[in-house]
């Protein structure tokens, strides 16, 4: 998929008040900064950002303490009061829905399969609000029945770190290194499965880069850092198959990374709604190899920007393909530059700002 080519927030537009909640984990905009997070966690503070570089911006979360970061003022949940605002951003859970009922509009903003929304607890408040439903990609509003109430129904596609978009091109064609930055329990296990029996054997140089641990997901993670960890183990045993398991890293530590990859191999996940692994590896230059699974082929070009497999065979002969033609990777590699970078943050933001 080609992204739209993206406006930028206007210099001289009126400034706003503009307010962001959410009551998921705790993280603020120095989290961002520093350490490695989740998608929807690092699509909520990056959005902040940009808004925040001509609005004012207000978010409460369950960060610890207020603190002022990238002109973002983060404040406590508990500390919320019925404030006027010029736009209320909702974020991902019903119990946001119905706060600063003065907000002269209101959008509900989710990261996830909308059928979690098919509950009273949602259908009733969103019915009474009436909310706009800002969704990431086609896949995540076919995931929303016609039926189900809403204001208007938008997508609106994640934002790429400028970082990313930044990424200096590497010096030489990257040796056979292949990427993966997800979380363990998208398809790693599988993704193993395919390296050693059909990638290394062919390709014993090759090398397996694993950036992922439950650390990203904090709270989030806590409940399935068994099995996260159980994936991780089985990855950990296997450097002689060349598998590296490496530490998550904070956004402009990974775009530095990035660039120096030859590939991205990632099967697709149906939970996911946008996929930033993707998106970011993609404005990095680094051709990427699916499978037509949840949203991730509405992030990559089949055939120019990387591959869309058909199935496990055909994804690792794609896979090893990649990694030795040197004329094939360049091709890819040059058209992801092309196509795949012109969606920031500051287009995304753009994009809300509309609904002031």
């Amino acid at each position: 998929m080609v992204l739209p080519e993206g406006k930028e927030m206007k210099k001289n537009i009126k400034k706003r008040k503009i307010i962001l909640a959410d009551d998921g984990i705790s993280f603020d905009g120095n989290t961002l900064k520093n350490e490695p997070l989740g998608g929807a966690e690092t699509a909520f503070a990056s959005l902040a950002e940009s808004l925040a570089k001509i609005h004012t911006v207000i978010v409460y979360n369950r960060c610890k303490k207020p603190v002022k970061v990238n002109g973002v003022q983060w404040k406590p949940f508990e500390s919320i009061d019925s404030q006027e605002c010029d736009l209320y951003i909702a974020n991902r859970g019903f119990t946001v829905l119905s706060l600063f009922p003065k907000a002269k509009k209101r959008v509900f903003w989710i990261h996830n399969p909308a059928n979690y929304l098919l509950k009273w607890r949602y259908l009733f408040k969103i019915w009474k609000w009436k909310p706009k439903i800002i969704f990431s990609s086609n896949y995540h509003l076919n995931s929303y029945p016609n039926w189900a109430p809403s204001g208007q129904k938008v997508i609106i596609p994640y934002g790429i770190s400028s970082c990313f978009i930044e990424t200096k091109e590497p010096e030489n064609v990257p040796k056979p290194r292949v990427a993966f930055t997800s979380s363990p329990l998208r398809s790693l296990d599988w993704l193993l499965d395919i390296w050693v029996r059909d990638i290394h054997p062919k390709l014993p140089s090759a090398e397996l880069h694993i950036f992922s641990s439950p650390k990203t997901y904090r709270e989030h993670g806590d409940g399935k850092l068994d099995k996260m960890n159980t994936i991780l183990h089985k990855a950990s045993k296997l450097k002689q198959k060349g598998i590296i398991l490496r530490n998550p890293l904070a956004k402009e530590n990974l775009a530095k990374e990035l660039g120096n990859f030859r590939a991205l191999l990632y099967r697709g996940d149906e939970g996911e709604t946008y996929c930033l692994a993707i998106g970011e590896s993609q404005a990095s230059g680094v051709p990427c190899v699916i499978q037509d699974v949840g949203c991730v082929a509405e992030r990559v070009i089949d055939g120019v920007t990387g591959f869309v497999a058909k199935d496990d065979q055909k994804f690792a002969e794609l896979g090893i393909q990649i990694l030795q033609n040197d004329k094939l990777w360049k091709s890819q590699h040059n058209a992801a530059i092309k196509y795949q970078r012109n969606w920031s943050w500051d287009n995304a933001a753009a994009e809300f700002e509309k609904f002031i």
